[in-house]
């Protein structure tokens, strides 16, 4: 792999630890001290290092466009880089002190091209190492916790992963079926050495998102059940610390603040890493793990105890590690936490660790050629180019794997019998799937989001409702035109004084049958919407339907109404992308005239209108 100018521009060249560190956005902290003027015990500082939602992201590379990866913030990802500041830590904590623990919250082996490859095309199954387990056992870590896209793969898939670390997956609400034991390890013992003292042991358990149950139905149903995150901790704490820790670490795969994006589809929330701390006695620090925040430190206080904990969340991706520093002294000969603190390191200040690069080096290239070879064809080239102002073949391809994904997952609930339809946006204009060959890399191109697939149900005055706001998107003009995009496009409203950006502007299209409108935009906003028809006939106000979104538009992102509220009835946690591709894979050939049909056209005063781009 090659570094481009700005990559290079951006990093820090480090000369040693301390550097790295600094570079790093480390802050060294002062240890407890104590009341002024009292005479205290030796303190002694443990550090825990941690990651979460590493993705299948070893090196800073973005598969889909074949370069190393950047966004706007530009941050770096992949575990290659953790292991720099990983070994700077360690370096600068030195042999005087105890060594650094290394965690890890979960969602580890989904994600990425990588990650894809040695789950379906060369599955790990047939003896391959995991890149993600060879890169975390040669990191050293010291457990991890299972994420809820551990289990998208299904059991055979994540039990041979389980095998091939070097340290234990944890997950103490992930329970039999039947028994209700705990069907990985719940907790782990490390005994870190302390010079000149006894050890210090710490219990580090491992909790997971009780949402599995839901979104992996068909990979665990009557077989593993999901207790809640705070019921499980109420029973495990006291058990870790009767194990004999001196320190409860707990890696949640939980966000902070309390929220479930299935609503009340479970009787446990989906976020509760602040309740569990808040509620459980005995915790001392919380790696936090599913949310994809940056936290560097939040302190709560436990209302049983009155004792404050710790917790962080770095991210995602390997762009930042959580360093957790827990200060403790000895009283009456036991170790106790008088002092905590934790925050995040910036992985874009480092290098890539080179042993971990070399060592996974076949690994990427392989998977880097599997990308940008064949996986199908298609009959004739799909744009993006004119999507936000004509019904195109290549947003209806987006609609069409949507809605027919969401359709074969109702088969056999209440919602089977209902109209299915699927709503996309123009992500790229620059977007297209050539006539011929067809590489993931062009699938992917479409799609160039890393959202999941829900779906709703929504009557027929709420899709109304939907597609006017959607309709905010178009500047209103007069006559046929012909218009030039810009005049149509990007409007500006009050939540967009920049103008509506083309990710906000969603049309929607049926799956058997077709959903028709008509957008007027000589009309004023909120009511452009015309002819709007269902398999020819006029869509009614309590008409029931399920529409296929994203998990962006879903939890508010556009605030675009009715669907943050509408009841959710598929929730699999399966990328979007990820599904076309595997659509174009498993076919072989993709037909626009099986799929593309145009149902929406945009007018003005009642009659066509003409867009140049």
């Amino acid at each position: 792999m090659t570094e481009n100018s700005q990559t290079v521009a951006r990093r820090t060249v480090i000369g040693g630890a301390a550097a790295a560190l600094t570079a790093a956005g480390f802050q060294a902290v002062p240890s407890y001290a104590g009341p002024q003027g009292a005479q205290q015990p030796k303190t002694v500082r443990l550090s825990v290092l941690g990651t979460t939602d590493l993705h299948g992201n070893v090196f800073n590379w973005d598969y889909f466009k074949n370069a190393e990866y950047d966004d706007t913030a530009h941050n770096d990802i992949g575990l290659a880089k953790i292991s720099t500041l990983v070994s700077a830590y360690r370096k600068q904590v030195g042999r005087h002190s105890p060594a650094p623990l290394m965690l890890d919250a979960g969602d580890t082996i989904q994600g990425t091209p990588l990650a894809y490859y040695f789950a379906k095309i060369q599955p790990i199954t047939g003896g391959h190492v995991h890149p993600m387990a060879a890169a975390m056992n040669a990191i050293g870590y010291d457990a991890a916790a299972l994420g809820n896209h551990e289990f998208n793969y299904g059991l055979d898939i994540l039990r041979k992963f389980q095998q091939q670390l070097e340290f234990p997956l944890l997950g103490a609400n992930a329970q039999d079926w039947t028994t209700g034991l705990p069907v990985f390890p719940p907790y782990v013992l490390k005994r870190v050495h302390v010079p000149g003292e006894r050890p210090i042991t710490v219990g580090i358990l491992g909790l997971t998102n009780p949402g599995i149950a839901i979104w992996d139905k068909a990979n665990v149903e009557n077989k593993i059940k999901f207790g809640g995150i705070v019921e499980l901790a109420k029973l495990w704490v006291p058990w870790v610390r009767k194990a004999g820790a001196d320190v409860v670490i707990v890696a949640a795969h939980s966000g902070m603040d309390l929220s479930s994006s299935y609503g009340d589809a479970l009787p446990v929330p989906e976020n509760a890493s602040v309740l569990m701390a808040e509620t459980v006695p005995g915790i001392d620090a919380v790696l936090v793990g599913h949310a994809h925040l940056e936290i560097p430190e939040r302190l709560v206080t436990n209302k049983v105890t009155g004792q404050q904990v710790v917790l962080t969340e770095p991210l995602k991706w390997g762009m930042r590690l959580s360093v957790i520093d827990l200060d403790l002294q000895k009283v009456r000969g036991c170790w106790k936490v008088v002092g905590r603190h934790s925050q995040v390191l910036n992985a874009n200040t480092v290098e890539a660790d080179p042993h971990v690069t070399e060592l996974l080096k076949a690994d990427h290239d392989k998977v880097v050629g599997y990308v940008n070879a064949k996986i199908g064809t298609c009959t004739e080239a799909m744009s993006a180019a004119t999507a936000p102002w004509e019904d195109t073949a290549a947003l209806d391809f987006v609609n069409f794997i949507q809605a027919d994904a969401v359709s074969k997952a109702l088969v056999g609930t209440p919602q089977a019998a209902l109209p299915v339809l699927a709503i996309a946006a123009p992500f790229n204009r620059a977007a297209a799937i050539p006539a011929g060959d067809v590489s993931v890399r062009d699938v992917a191109g479409l799609y160039i989001f890393d959202n999941t697939l829900l779906a709703v149900t929504m009557t027929g005055a709420q899709i109304t409702d939907y597609l006017e706001f959607s309709a905010t998107y178009f500047k209103q003009v007069s006559g046929p035109g012909p218009f030039s995009a810009d005049q149509v496009t990007n409007a500006v409203t009050p939540t967009a004084p920049g103008g509506t950006p083309d990710y906000n502007y969603d049309i929607m299209g049926g799956l058997t049958k077709p959903l028709a409108y008509k957008i007027d935009i000589a009309k004023p906003a909120g009511s452009r919407i015309t002819d709007l028809t269902y398999d020819g006939a006029l869509v009614t106000a309590d008409q029931q339907f399920v529409v296929a979104v994203n998990n962006y538009r879903q939890s508010g992102g556009g605030n675009f109404p009715h669907v943050k509220t509408a009841p959710v009835v598929y929730n699999r946690q399966v990328e979007i992308r990820q599904l076309m591709i595997d659509y174009v894979t498993a076919t072989g050939e993709v037909d626009p005239s099986t799929f593309h049909t145009t149902d929406w056209s945009l007018t003005s005063g009642g009659a066509p209108i003409v867009v140049n781009a």
